[in-house]
């Protein structure tokens, strides 16, 4: 059906008929550049444009929303994609077995680096990807987690929360920095364990401005 384009372009165009057919209207170009981390929107008109000369799409001239998907390919793309780049601030409704989560600053998996970067862009996952359901994720910088299969580049699926039990993988607040870490908790110490040999334990000292941000649920690994 869609053969003729490229993975880009057919994320595209399945990102327009998710949000058409969730949000009852047809994203803006800018919309668009934003979902995909176009710097501009006349990257968006190029792959928008591309899909009209294939037949996929209509566009009405000087219209903020006048893409259109042609005939039955209106709700083809929502059911064939497992994830989809979604635009920060807005809320797609859709099916029970999809995820919609901002993806929010970096988490470090060396050491801990500030994570106040605000929303990249929203992601739609497959909920049966996760076990427990999450609420965020975060990009990880650097290996110390590799023997947990959490590399450089991943993306780590948090669920909220303020404890967690010993031997947990969480994400913590350490004098304001964020971490990924498994939790070792006794009751005269905490320390953030490392899951590879080259990087040393963080020992949390007492007094210090720690918290538990979140658990670990899964992970998403982009190409």
């Amino acid at each position: 059906m869609t053969d003729d384009l490229t993975p880009r372009q057919r994320d595209v165009l399945g990102f327009i008929q998710a949000h058409a057919g969730a949000e009852g209207a047809p994203p803006t170009l800018q919309q668009i550049a934003d979902a995909f981390g176009f710097r501009q929107a006349c990257a968006a008109h190029k792959h928008v444009r591309r899909l009209q000369q294939a037949g996929y799409l209509e566009v009405r001239p000087n219209e903020a929303r006048g893409i259109r998907v042609v005939g039955g390919m209106a709700g083809a793309g929502k059911a064939r994609r497992s994830g989809v780049g979604h635009v920060p601030g807005t809320r797609l409704k859709v099916r029970d077995d999809r995820l919609e989560l901002p993806v929010l600053g970096r988490v470090a998996a060396g050491a801990p680096i500030g994570a106040d970067a605000g929303i990249e862009r929203h992601v739609l996952l497959d909920r049966a990807l996760f076990t427990s359901k999450p609420d965020y994720l975060l990009r990880v910088k650097g290996d110390s987690m590799r023997d947990d299969g959490i590399f450089d580049g991943d993306l780590v699926a948090v669920q909220r929360a303020s404890d967690a039990r010993n031997g947990q993988v969480v994400v913590a607040r350490v004098e304001g920095e964020i971490t990924i870490k498994r939790l070792e908790r006794t009751r005269s110490r905490i320390r953030l364990l490392p899951r590879n040999p080259d990087y040393a334990p963080i020992e949390v000292p007492a007094g210090a401005d720690f918290a538990i941000e979140g658990l670990y649920c899964g992970l998403v690994r982009t190409a």
